[in-house]
């Protein structure tokens, strides 16, 4: 049977909204995220971070770096007892600096590819599972995989939720990642 899971933004929504994170220093966990992530692997969810990071397209970082700063963050959480099942990154921007980075994706939300591919290689139920994050493009990559979505007030979601595009709805908008794990316990089938 395919599990549910909880696709998560990374900045703004797990750790602290840094603009083009390029130094492990700069990795600055929000207090509540190893809380909320354990939750959800108590309560059998997966968690999986859905990233753009076009920094990698743009020069500023490369992939093993990406690597790294992942592994420090799962550092970060198995202090708490969580941990992460997977991260899926999109470096692709259409106006990457590097070649073989710079093309329109399918990945690059709020484009599905993330999730799209997270479920084929984790057997993930997108109809079972839930997107949370900071920007309405997170909410609309949600939408476009047939998942629910979450908008939250931390990073950009305050301004966001101010700001929503014509047409655009999230499931709930909560204040934080521990917020959105409280609504998705109380409301999501496992």
């Amino acid at each position: 049977m395919m599990r549910p899971a909880v696709f998560l933004d990374r900045d703004g929504t797990l750790i602290e909204e840094r603009g083009y994170l390029d130094r492990l220093d700069l990795l600055a966990v929000l207090p509540w995220t190893p809380d909320a992530i354990r939750l959800l692997n108590r309560a059998g969810f997966a968690t999986v971070v859905v990233t753009n990071q076009s920094a990698i397209g743009r020069g500023l970082i490369d992939e093993a770096f990406l690597h790294r700063l992942h592994a420090a963050f799962d550092t970060h959480l198995a202090a708490g007892g969580a941990r992460m099942d997977a991260y899926y990154f999109c470096p692709h921007h259409p106006d990457a600096d590097l070649e073989r980075y710079r093309r329109v994706c399918r990945c690059r939300k709020p484009g599905p590819g993330m999730i799209e591919r997270a479920c084929r290689e984790l057997q993930l139920d997108p109809r079972r599972s839930v997107m949370v994050g900071d920007r309405w493009l997170d909410v609309a990559c949600g939408r476009a995989a047939g998942t629910r979505s979450v908008l939250v007030r931390t990073g950009h979601g305050a301004h966001e939720a101010e700001h929503p595009p014509e047409g655009a709805r999230a499931d709930a908008i909560l204040n934080n990642l521990m917020e959105a794990v409280g609504w998705i316990l109380r409301t999501c089938s496992r």
